[in-house]
């Protein structure tokens, strides 16, 4: 197998991964072990008063409300598509998820911010009983390791049958639902040790400033962490663009068709998870007839659909390579290197 064909098949494999069916289960799983301990801290935040506890309850909730945000996603995402949706509804899971984020910063980071600030500024904040949170912070550990465990295995299983490491893959994947459990989860974990370092410093010193500092390092915690998965999803929303290997797998493919001189042009446009649309302007031989174009046209898109299984749209469009007007649109977008090399390359 050359170079290429692998290239070909790690990149075109991508809709085969993970699967709805996965993800879901991921998201369930993360769903009522986040329920679970949200009610868990939020006793416990009432009987030992503490505030770094109950920023956890705070984040558990936010985690649980994001959960139910990409179920629906999820559910949206699947939507056939129809007349104002020609394209599908791939997309929506990108909103949904954009909304995830909004809500751990909203319902997490700030809550835990002004726990945080109320107990270092109260004279009269104590801590009673602080074995409850001892033992709420243990079962929670269990329960969000649980769930951080099946999202990591999911991911890590997607990144190796996209060829990539699992940082790359968190930071480059088009499916936020896994990689949002996954980051949701390690911060829920890095939580509950700075809620019983809180609690510990409190019980060590008997000042407040111990708890009230973990709640605001929880704060700040959520805060990162829903800037990361707002970043991520903006990029997923507005940078349209399939995965670069993808595109320079497409362009290869299409310059080894017999029928085509050069590629022109390419665009790729992507409608949802492990959905791409591809849109390629072809200089096609010029001793082929008005038949023959119409023949190679249909099975040069099917051969792209068949070859890459991310690629579920294709239109093609014969144009002359001389033309300038359509050149002078490629070198607007690509520039002179790479829009010469897109001839050159896919040319020769």
């Amino acid at each position: 197998m050359s170079a290429q064909q692998q290239t070909e098949r790690v990149v075109g494999d991508g809709s085969s991964t993970g699967g709805g069916g996965e993800s879901t289960a991921t998201v369930l799983v993360a769903l009522g072990a986040n329920l679970l301990v949200a009610i868990a801290k939020g006793v416990a935040a009432v009987i030992t008063g503490s505030a770094s506890m109950a920023a956890e309850t705070a984040h558990s909730f936010a985690d649980t409300i994001n959960q139910v945000f990409l179920l629906t996603a999820l559910k949206g995402s699947k939507k056939p598509a129809d007349r104002s949706h020609p394209f599908g509804y791939g997309r929506v899971r990108y909103f949904w998820a954009l909304l995830a984020a909004v809500s751990i910063f909203v319902t997490g980071a700030l809550y835990s911010a002004y726990e945080g600030v109320t107990a270092l500024l109260s004279e009269e904040h104590e801590v009673v009983s602080p074995v409850v949170n001892y033992v709420v912070l243990g079962v929670a550990f269990l329960l969000e390791g649980f769930s951080l465990l099946k999202g990591y295995r999911q991911t890590r299983s997607e990144a190796a049958e996209h060829g990539q490491s699992l940082r790359q893959f968190l930071r480059t994947s088009d499916d936020p639902t896994a990689t949002t459990v996954v980051f949701e989860d390690s911060a829920a974990l890095i939580g509950l040790v700075l809620a019983a370092a809180g609690t510990a410093v409190h019980q060590a010193t008997g000042q407040s400033w111990g708890d009230g500092i973990a709640s605001i390092a929880i704060a700040v915690l959520l805060a990162a962490v829903a800037l990361r998965l707002g970043r991520a999803n903006k990029r997923l929303l507005t940078d349209v663009q399939a995965d670069p290997r993808l595109v320079r797998s497409v362009l290869v493919h299409l310059g080894d068709e017999p029928e085509v001189d050069a590629v022109v042009d390419l665009l790729t446009l992507t409608l949802g998870t492990d959905q791409v649309l591809v849109c390629a302007r072809l200089d096609l031989a010029d001793d082929l007839s008005a038949s023959d174009v119409e023949r190679a046209m249909v099975r040069i898109a099917a051969g792209l659909e068949e070859t890459f299984l991310e690629v579920v749209e294709v239109f093609l469009e014969p144009v002359p390579r001389q033309d300038e007007v359509v050149r002078e649109r490629v070198r607007s977008r690509y520039g002179d290197r790479l829009a010469q090399y897109m001839v050159d390359e896919a040319g020769s």
